[in-house]
């Protein structure tokens, strides 16, 4: 069987397993929508109360930075009839029946070993497909929300890809494949959305082009990557016009100028001895939700995403919801707002991790933020710590809750996970060793546990790490 059979295949059996809590949802007046403080589980919600909203359904959103049994017990005082949670809910199934939760799960996260059987259980680990690369919990929600209305809500394709992206699902290949690549195709049949081959530097829509490099860390480029005049001389050297009445973005460029600079880069990343593999990365597909305006942050999925990561992880998942639910002026002024704060964080959170240092064991390097940098975005601050990190070791990043709590980011590279790493794994054994509790994907993970178990947790982690690489 083909690999495109066999996606279809998988495909047909999660719109099989989403017939029955589409039909369960349709009877109900009034449904719970649980879901994560991130980008997918911004979209997720919205794919969903949107596709409530058409069936004539009242619903209620509710948003946790993670499922655990605090967050359980408040869903459960809700007292709803019909519960769906989305991008999360997974690897707690077995406490989510437990509380006698009537439930709709869909997620994309690694589940647990269920021992009980929640109303639905939609996931691709279950048939086979990677929740990591082939189907975000955006993706999930769309496929129960095409089943709710069968030849309609299409066009909620767009947000699902926007989800996609904000969980990096293109990353390791350069383009959405697998499931992702069918609600892709959905999305451009119904003309929300087109795609094509371009640069992968972050802001083609709002960016000056100068601050595509600046900006740029995969792939890293020696000499041009965190220096703003070295990037302005770049340009000027390929003979790039930087501005007129404003400065030029990657959208104002003519495509001979788009070549130039491409052409340039690769070979200025040859000469700087930049991996080829690495250097392949520069370009890759990219996604146009083609109902927004050009030149602002929605008409590029990933600038899209890493708008509404800039709300719900500061506690203002209602502004985001509200832009996936259409909201273009107060919501969306709001989230502009939030972004440039949200920027901010992270430039200082770089400087915060550059001047403190990370620490590296034999398998594993760590830094803990304490309470310096938020734990809802000492995540991403990991990942973007790679420009100064060993890449041969995943980074683990501590940070301290409101709760007293401690929380761990995890993040790998997609060569770390072709070599075996599986971060989802490692962490949520680990973190229940010492009473806590994790999961994830296998490139990028969390988990919250108690302060004092930090070292234990450290060494379980840089063993668990040490024999996956050695596999």
């Amino acid at each position: 069987m083909t690999d495109a059979a066999k996606t279809m295949e998988k495909l047909a059996a999660l719109c099989k397993l989403a017939q029955e809590p589409a039909q369960a949802i349709r009877r109900h007046n009034d449904i719970l929508v649980v879901s994560h403080v991130d980008a997918d589980g911004l979209t997720a919600a919205a794919i969903m109360c949107k596709a409530l909203e058409r069936q004539g359904i009242n619903y209620k959103p509710l948003f946790f930075r993670q499922l655990d049994e605090a967050a359980l017990n408040l869903v459960a005082d809700q007292g709803s009839d019909l519960v769906v949670f989305t991008d999360l809910g997974s690897g707690m199934i077995n406490e989510i029946c437990e509380r006698g939760i009537r439930a709709v799960v869909t997620d994309h996260h690694k589940p647990a070993v269920c021992e009980a059987r929640p109303l639905a259980h939609i996931n691709p680990h279950l048939v086979g497909a990677d929740g990591a690369t082939q189907l975000s919990g955006s993706g999930t929600a769309f496929l129960l929300a095409s089943a709710l209305d069968p030849g309609g809500n299409q066009d909620l394709s767009a947000l699902a890809i926007v989800g996609a992206v904000g969980d990096l699902q293109d990353m390791a290949s350069g383009h959405l494949l697998g499931l992702n690549r069918q609600i892709l195709e959905i999305g451009a049949k119904a003309e929300a959305l087109s795609f094509s081959r371009d640069i992968k530097l972050f802001g083609r829509q709002t960016r000056p082009v100068y601050k595509l490099l600046e900006y740029s860390q995969d792939p890293y480029f020696p000499g041009l990557s965190g220096n703003e005049d070295a990037c302005i001389a770049f340009l000027k050297e390929v003979g790039i016009r930087l501005s007129g009445e404003k400065w030029r973005r990657w959208i104002d460029l003519e495509q001979e100028e788009k070549a130039r600079i491409v052409t340039a880069l690769l070979k200025k990343g040859l000469r700087s001895g930049v991996d080829n593999a690495k250097l392949e990365r520069l370009i890759g597909e990219v996604y146009i939700l083609l109902a927004e305006r050009e030149g602002t942050e929605l008409r590029d999925a990933s600038e899209y995403s890493t708008l509404l990561n800039a709300t719900a992880r500061y506690g203002h998942a209602d502004v985001g919801l509200q832009v996936c639910m259409g909201d273009r002026e107060k919501a969306l002024q709001e989230a502009q707002k939030l972004l440039g704060e949200h920027r901010q964080n992270l430039v200082n959170g770089l400087r915060l991790v550059a001047s403190s240092g990370i620490t590296a064991l034999k398998n594993i390097q760590y830094f803990d933020a304490g309470d310096a940098i938020l734990d809802t975005i000492v995540g991403i601050v990991a990942g973007m710590s790679f420009q100064m990190a060993d890449r041969s070791r995943p980074i683990l990043a501590f940070a301290t809750t409101p709760a007293g709590d401690l929380k761990v980011s995890a993040r790998g590279t997609q060569d770390l996970v072709r070599s075996g790493l599986d971060l989802a794994d490692a962490l949520s054994h680990s973190a229940h060793a010492v009473g806590g509790v994790g999961g994830g994907h296998n490139v990028a993970a969390g988990a919250t546990i108690p302060p004092a178990a930090k070292q234990e947790f450290l060494e379980l982690m840089d063993s668990a790490v040490g024999k996956q690489l050695c596999r």
